[in-house]
């Protein structure tokens, strides 16, 4: 059963309130915190890009986001990086991470001025797809840096609970640590399994997601994403970080989202004003090493599974070594296959 989301709305203009509640229960949910009709434009911007790549049906209007579920592909797959290159080239797509009405609203939360993180995200789900979707997590083990980033969630349209929003456990922030991740497909590649953690109570919250609507967290916050149960609908979300000016971010956070296969040149490439590029080089904050240990943890993981014969760590591992030829990592994967007698 998932329960509903709490709206904050109420507290809007209340900072002490703000950061009450996000203190108590690890995330704030407003209902059209941002224009409903500049969400409508992006869609319409990103929906028809998302359709020139083919993962649209060709004679529908983008913004009914009817899928080719011929064409399923997620993170991590060879086939998913073309297409969402070319989203995540578009200047509107990294412009509404710096709307005044996102950045005012977080830099309440937080109570010092905040700096957008230059690596935005954008997530498209197929339908029919739903082995895939997001698994629980916490954004610490991807994104690092400060447990005080926060991560602000929308969808780009409107989201019923069926399409897939995201869901989160309130107060599992007050863990107060990483907590151990493992092995899972999905994006980020690794899960929380709430059962090793009995002082956490796993009741889901969610909503019926409208556009405008928009939710934020910290980094220790448990969540995940609900799988897309339609038949034929794309779903697609802004997943975008923010942290204080002076506190510590990860250096993977200063570079493009990697299933773009992107640098910042070709992001840059067709855009008619310069405004926001490299715009985080004006901003002190210290810039620390990636910790690739909870990444290597998981496909370690991966690797014994796979020898076990787990079809999800099999995936994984051929996925690997289609997206990722040459590296130590396709190397392994490779050999387990090999062990194994698998080409």
């Amino acid at each position: 059963m998932i329960k509903e989301l709490r709206v904050s709305n109420d507290a809007m203009d209340d900072p002490s309130e703000l950061r009450r509640r996000m203190a108590d229960e690890g995330y704030l949910f407003f209902k059209q915190l941002q224009n409903p009709d500049k969400m409508r434009a992006l869609r319409q911007e990103m929906m028809a890009t998302i359709q020139r790549v083919g993962w649209l049906i060709g004679d529908t209007d983008p913004m009914d986001a009817i899928a080719d579920v011929t064409k399923q592909c997620t993170e991590g797959d060879l086939g998913y990086s073309a297409g969402y290159g070319e989203v995540y080239k578009l200047n509107a797509f990294h412009r509404s991470a710096h709307w005044p009405e996102v950045t005012e609203m977080v830099e309440k939360i937080v109570g010092r001025p905040i700096m957008p993180h230059p690596q935005k995200i954008a997530r498209i789900w197929f339908p029919k797809y739903t082995e895939h979707t997001t698994p629980t997590h916490q954004d610490f083990v991807h994104f690092q840096g400060s447990f005080e980033t926060y991560t602000c969630w929308a969808p780009v349209g409107d989201c019923p609970i069926e399409l897939g929003g995201l869901a989160v456990i309130p107060g599992s922030h007050k863990v107060n640590r990483v907590l151990e991740h493992h092995f899972s497909l999905g994006a980020g590649s690794l899960v929380v399994d709430t059962d090793e953690h009995p002082e956490i109570d796993p009741v889901w919250h969610s909503t019926n997601y409208e556009a405008g609507d928009t939710l934020i967290f910290p980094a220790l916050t448990i969540h995940k994403a609900l799988p897309n149960y339609t038949e034929d609908k794309l779903r697609l979300s802004l997943d975008n970080r923010y942290q204080a000016v002076g506190d510590p971010i990860a250096e993977h956070m200063l570079e493009p989202h990697g299933p773009s296969g992107l640098g910042w040149d070709d992001v840059y490439a067709t855009w008619r004003d310069d405004e926001l590029k490299y715009y985080w080089r004006k901003y002190d904050n210290p810039v620390v090493a990636r910790d690739w240990s909870y990444s290597d943890k998981g496909f370690a993981e991966a690797l014994d599974m796979a020898r076990g014969g787990n079809e999800q760590a099999l995936y994984r591992l051929r996925q690997t070594i289609d997206n990722t030829p040459g590296t130590p990592r396709a190397e392994q994967a490779l050999a387990v296959l090999a062990e194994m007698g698998i080409a």
